[in-house]
């Protein structure tokens, strides 16, 4: 198998983990894990992520404030203004994907809304990492983050971990804030769930499309 193959495979094997075993995995494979996600490469080297991981009780105190609780509202980064022509298609494709695995029929508010609370209780991860960017290096601190964030969710991929990404986290910044004392000069850019996936939660049954070179890319000759 050759680099491009094994990419393309862990490309094509990842999805948003929905659903985790309580097992929790061991230091030295979230060790791994960092240390392969350090190589992500960074705009002048600047490197401007730190990686805030939670085992154990940690995560589920962190669990029960965030799902129990109104307090700690409010974003580090603006979330987008509005969805808009494709955009939103594609992000009502995936939501109905979400809901449809999960028995969720279409105009079931109070259900869609008690689904999406499963952000705040991290959807039964052991770990989460909260990821933060200085504040001085703007929009391309951010943006080496969200490198950063690919190469962990794909390091945990090929170590055999479940992984999701979580904005919804972003959103109670000011308790991330209080509650891990990262200070101002720092931004919340978004929480990952992680640990050992269940491949039995109805999740895992369903994986969301991706557009074609047709619609995303523009060839200049």
């Amino acid at each position: 198998m050759t680099d491009f193959d094994a990419l393309d495979r862990l490309l094509m094997g990842r999805r948003s983990c929905r659903g985790y075993t309580a097992e929790q995995v061991p230091r030295d494979v979230i060790e791994k894990l960092l240390t392969t996600a350090q190589r992500t490469p960074s705009w002048c080297n600047t490197q401007p992520w730190h990686v805030t991981v939670t085992s154990g009780d940690a995560t589920d105190v962190l669990r029960e404030v965030l799902f129990t609780t109104d307090e700690g509202y409010g974003v580090d980064f603006d979330f987008p203004t509005a969805y808009t022509g494709v955009h939103q298609e594609r992000r009502r494709e995936s939501g109905w994907q979400l809901y449809g695995a999960v028995g969720i029929q279409k105009g079931d508010r109070e259900a869609s809304t008690a689904e999406g609370m499963k952000n705040f209780a991290l959807f039964g991860a052991p770990h989460v990492a909260i990821i933060t960017t200085e504040a001085d290096l703007g929009v391309y601190g951010a943006i080496d983050c969200g490198l950063y964030i690919d190469s962990f969710l794909l390091a945990a991929q090929g170590l055999g971990l479940g992984a999701c990404a979580q904005a919804a986290l972003a959103a109670r910044s000011p308790l991330l804030h209080e509650r891990f004392g990262i200070p101002d000069t720092r931004k919340v850019v978004c929480g990952i769930s992680f640990g050992y996936a269940d491949e039995s939660h109805p999740t895992a049954s369903y994986r969301t499309s991706r557009a074609g070179l047709a619609e995303a890319v523009t060839w200049v000759s």
